[in-house]
């Protein structure tokens, strides 16, 4: 192999999963793109003879940059994100190649949602140690803390993911699309007690319309169904939304939302919804550009 060649053929082999380290660390598509590509830029400029373990000292640069970013988030609090959805990695249902390893970075909207509420220390050791395998020993290096406190970020960071008491959906998205087009159905109708059925007694529904207004939050299976109904001259275009069933809707032709359904034992457990009209027709985008 030439040797000029093999950094970034080694580089092109651990994008995917530095892409998802970031991903789950800033909750945005482009940002995620921004410090996998620093780190790029990084190595270029470093002799990759002497790095031992090229997959470790990537994921540190990575890291590294995120928590950057995490720690100037919090220092501007021009937005907070806790009240709003992160980006959303969408799909049509049935992907092709390029689409999948995009949907590979995908992780449960909810899940970011609480990730977002974390320090920037409690959210690095997690993501990196819960979901990446990596050693509190290395972690350590990266926020500045002895191993033992960085055990410790994590154990707090767990404590406060397990209680959010995330639901799970089901495996099957054949029979997730059945569950999600009742939904549907019984909205059209306006059939309440359809509505009643389909939903899970505590089910919640988020709300992001734009940083220029809070997230709405309704909880319960009779408000969610007093709500629901299907407006005139609409449609839908399914999609994955983050791995979830989901949906593009339509008004007269114009984009209008983005919702994604977490079915849970045959019922709706949550439904997010983005009413951000910057973002919705970002999505529009993306589902043009891939076909």
């Amino acid at each position: 192999m030439d040797e000029n060649r093999w950094p970034a053929d080694r580089f092109e082999q651990e994008r995917a999963r530095l892409r998802g380290v970031a991903y789950r660390m800033l909750g945005s598509v482009a940002e995620a793109d921004d410090a996998v590509q620093d780190a790029w830029l990084r190595l270029s400029r470093t002799d990759a003879e002497q790095i031992d373990n090229l997959a470790g000292w990537l994921t540190t640069v990575v890291a590294r940059e995120c928590l950057h970013q995490l720690r100037s988030r919090r220092r501007r609090r021009e937005d907070p994100l806790e009240t709003h959805l992160p980006d959303l990695v969408v799909s049509d249902p049935e992907p092709g190649p390029e689409q999948e390893t995009l949907l590979a970075d995908a992780v449960g909207l909810a899940l970011l949602v609480v990730l977002d509420e974390l320090s920037p220390g409690e959210r690095l050791a997690f993501v990196l140690h819960d979901m990446f395998d990596v050693p509190f020993a290395e972690i350590a290096d990266i926020v500045g803390r002895s191993p033992a406190a960085t055990r410790q970020l994590a154990s707090r960071a767990r404590r406060r993911v397990h209680g959010a008491d995330i639901p799970r959906p089901d495996p099957d998205l054949a029979r997730q699309r059945q569950v999600v087009d009742a939904f549907y159905a019984a909205a059209r109708a306006a059939d309440f007690d359809a509505l009643l059925r389909i939903l899970d007694p505590e089910v919640v529904v988020r709300t992001d319309s734009g940083a220029a207004r809070p997230a709405t939050v309704v909880r319960g299976a009779s408000a969610v169904a007093e709500n629901a109904r299907a407006p005139r001259g609409g449609s839908l275009r399914p999609l994955l939304v983050n791995g979830l069933i989901g949906a593009l809707t339509s008004i007269d032709g114009r984009p209008y939302s983005v919702m994604a359904f977490t079915v849970t034992c045959d019922r709706i457990a949550r439904i997010d919804v983005i009413l951000d009209t910057r973002r919705v027709l970002e999505v529009a985008a993306t589902l043009h550009r891939a076909g």
